[in-house]
Parts: C-alpha cells; structure tokens; sequence
C-alpha cells in the first residue's frame, strides 16, 4: 500500500512547501483538497491546477486523490434546492479538479441528517432519496471524468452500518462510485475490520484515524495508534478483500510545533504498514 498525508495536516503552509515537507517526511503523496479560496479553490482553471501538478513531480510527490470540507456547508440533501444544485456542481468541480491533477478519486459526503453540531434535521428517508438521486445523477460525469466518487462515512446520521453503505452503492451501479472508508469514522458504534469486509471490492481509498471509544465525541480523535483501533485486524481486513491502494492519514495540526505531527504519524503508518 502507498502512504498519503492529508493536506488538512499542514499548517500556514503553501502546497510546494507542504509537498517538500511531505517527501521529506516520508510520505509517497498528498490528498489534496478543494476549497472556496486558496490555491485549490472553486474558480481555478485548468492551467492553475496544472501546475500545481507539475510542482508535485518535482517534489517527487504522488497526488491521488481529492478532498474537500464544503458539503458541510452546501449538502447534496439540504431542503434547500438551491444549495443541492450547488452541492452538486461542487461534486462536478471536483470531478474535473481531480482529473487535471491525475487523481483517480474525489471524496463526497453524500448527503446529512444533521452535521457534525448539528443544525436542521432532514428526515433519514428524505436523504437517502436526494443522496441516491444525486449520486446517480453524478455519475456519468465521473465516468466520464474516470474518476471514482468515493462516498465517505462520516458523522452525519446517514449510512450508519455497512450493509446500508454496501446496498447504496451497488444499487448505484456505477463503476465510478465506491467507498471511500474511513478507519476513525465508525469506531464510536462499530468495528472498521467488519465494515472493511463488508464492503470488500467497493472501497475506493483509505483514510486512517484513531479513536478512543469511550469519549464519544470528536475530541475522541486521537494520534495514530493512541487510540482503540485495532490496527493489525484493520490491516488483516484490507488484505482479506485485496486492498492495495493508497491509505492516508487525515490528521490535524498540532497547536505547538506542527512538524511534529507529521513526524510522528509517518512512523506510526510504517509500524501499520509493516514498514518497521
């Protein structure tokens, strides 16, 4: 498996300084994301994104995959119609952005009942329709784009068990539509080695996390390996159902001395990798 960093764990960084960071640090590439401003933003072009990607191979860094923090902002199942258009032409936005970096992989939330503080409820029914209806309606275009929309289970009340997720996704029928399974994610109501196996062949990409189960909220998230995981059955599961693909760490900066967090995880990922 190939090592990736999320860009979200720099700090005050620009892209070149984070991809010499990330090489010099050991890491094989970066998730990189999209963002209303910044180098990666809703407005950049084609030439843009292009040299950023060319700034990657000079660096000698993979890039794979693309990110993004806006569907906590625009929902692909808002009851407001105008900020579902919008959702969706950020998904498109993505789509193309990753295309032109070489990436093979966007990550999507596909849609909320409540985000992470929660806010406006939408009925659980009311969202897998709008979900599965935009996903489906995306899906052509990231077909077309040969990119995967990898739909990431995250806190939002929605696709809570892997069997749900496994059915949404294979009712799609897409072969540009797959998971994109996060470690961390499920640990405060499940085990990720079930879900790995569970969903086997649909997982896109990787995210690794750590968690303590008995917190139960976000400041549950922890550093890789100080937390409940159980990392040697996580690693036994991806090579039950073949996964060879790139696994990143999405972490976030620590308060002091932020290079450490980088240091520190690239170790922790070579003792999961069985790279020590």
């Amino acid at each position: 498996m190939k090592k990736g960093i999320s860009i979200w764990a720099f700090k005050d960084v620009t892209l070149e300084n984070a991809f010499r960071i990330a090489k010099t640090t050991s890491f094989d590439g970066v998730e990189l994301a999209l963002d209303e401003q910044g180098e990666i933003n809703l407005n950049s072009t084609e030439q843009d994104i292009l040299r950023i990607k060319d700034t990657a191979a000079k660096e000698g860094v993979s890039l794979y995959s693309l990110a993004t923090g806006l569907y906590w902002t625009y929902s692909l199942t808002s009851d407001d119609p105008g900020e579902r258009e919008k959702a969706e032409n950020i998904v498109r936005k993505q789509l193309d952005v990753a295309s032109w970096l070489g990436c093979d992989t966007i990550l999507v939330i596909p849609g909320m009942v409540t985000g992470l503080s929660g806010g406006c409820v939408v009925p659980y029914d009311v969202v897998y329709e709008r979900a599965f209806n935009a996903i489906k309606r995306l899906a052509p275009y990231a077909e077309e784009r040969n990119v995967t929309i990898g739909l990431e289970n995250v806190w939002n009340k929605f696709l809570l068990s892997p069997i749900e997720m496994k059915q949404f996704i294979d009712e799609i029928n897409s072969p540009r539509v797959g998971a994109y399974f996060d470690v961390g994610n499920v640990m405060c109501d499940g085990y990720p080695e079930h879900w790995i196996k569970i969903l086997g062949s649909r997982i896109a990409k990787v995210h690794f996390k750590d968690y303590k189960q008995s917190v139960r909220t976000l400041d549950g998230f922890v550093d890789l390996l100080n937390g409940d995981v159980n990392y040697p059955a996580v690693m036994q599961a991806l090579d039950s159902v073949g996964y060879n693909d790139w696994v990143t760490a999405e972490v976030f900066p620590y308060k002091y001395h932020p290079e450490a967090l980088l240091k520190n995880t690239s170790q922790s990922m070579d003792y999961i990798l069985n790279r020590k």
